[in-house]
């Protein structure tokens, strides 16, 4: 899956950023910055004014290495990618396969920053996006990650297609806790993008996603479905879940000892029947076999 989704998932859904946005967002993010490593070292010059010059310079080190190099790792990991500068200008540092990235994307680009835009003063930043074809700087390439444009001029979100009317509930009961982000990610741009795509190459996409989605779902492969049907149905299945769970009514609960005028009055509980010890329970039916048995190859594309 990694292969498809890095190799495809840039193409289909995401807008590499070029060098005079990102430049823009790297000075205004350096403006921040440097202002507050002034107002920071303006205020330990007059706290450590009692001290040597040894510690004095302690200190300065540190102050410059927590708001230029850990300050910046720290917006970029809580706010998955969004910086200041960013914002501003409508970019995000994401992963190569279009995740969210984490600490460790983000501590690999905040160390090569230094070096490519402190110490050299961005020229080597520059260059390496210049020479890159996605626009990428050496802490980038290191870091396996991407900025993107998230607004986009006259772009709209595109929706997931519904699935075919007769596979409305089929999947149910189907086991979708084990399904990652990135796949989520990935079968999304796909079924907002498939009909850009040529017949040949997007049945060959949908095939090793649904492959890839059977897998983590432990499920035989459905017969006589579809790979891109079948994606449609488990996706739409998996937005039914989150909006029930998202809008399922709360009960309110009232302690036991609220009493007097004010009390708001409990419901009664409904009565669990309880089986009668002198009735006997009527046999389980038996399970039925399906008549077909699944197909043990997965999803394959036309030839």
């Amino acid at each position: 899956m990694s292969d498809l989704v890095t190799g495809d998932a840039v193409v289909l859904g995401l807008r590499p950023a070029r060098v005079p946005s990102r430049a823009l967002a790297i000075v205004l993010d350096l403006t921040v910055y440097i202002a507050g490593y002034v107002i920071l070292s303006i205020g330990l010059t007059f706290a450590t004014a009692s001290l040597d010059d040894a510690a004095q310079a302690a200190v300065g080190v540190a102050s410059f290495v927590l708001l230029l190099v850990g300050v910046p790792i720290a917006v970029e990991t809580l706010s998955h990618g969004r910086s200041l500068g960013k914002l501003a200008c409508g970019l995000r540092v994401v992963r190569d396969d279009g995740g969210p990235i984490r600490f460790r994307h983000a501590l690999v680009r905040g160390a090569m920053g230094v070096v490519e835009l402190i110490i050299t003063f961005g020229a080597v930043a520059c260059i390496a996006s210049l020479v890159s074809a996605r626009g990428r700087r050496l802490g980038d390439v290191f870091a396996g990650t991407l900025v993107i444009r998230e607004r986009v001029p006259g772009a709209r979100v595109m929706p997931v297609p519904p699935p075919p009317p007769w596979l409305a509930g089929r999947f149910s009961g189907l086991d979708l806790s084990a399904v990652p982000d990135g796949l989520w990610l990935a079968i999304r741009q796909y079924l907002t993008r498939m009909n850009q795509l040529d017949p040949q190459v997007g049945a060959a996409m949908a095939a090793r996603l649904a492959d890839d989605l059977v897998s983590r779902t432990g499920a035989p492969p459905p017969v006589g479905v579809p790979a891109a049907a079948f994606l449609m149905a488990v996706v739409h299945e998996r937005q039914s879940r989150d909006a029930a769970r998202a809008f399922a009514p709360v009960p309110a609960r009232v302690p036991a000892h609220a009493s007097g005028p004010g009390a708001v009055p409990v419901p009664a509980a409904v009565p669990v029947p309880v089986p009668s010890p002198y009735v006997t329970p009527a046999p389980a039916a038996a399970p039925v076999a399906p008549a077909v048995p699944p197909r043990a190859g997965g999803f394959a594309p036309p030839a």
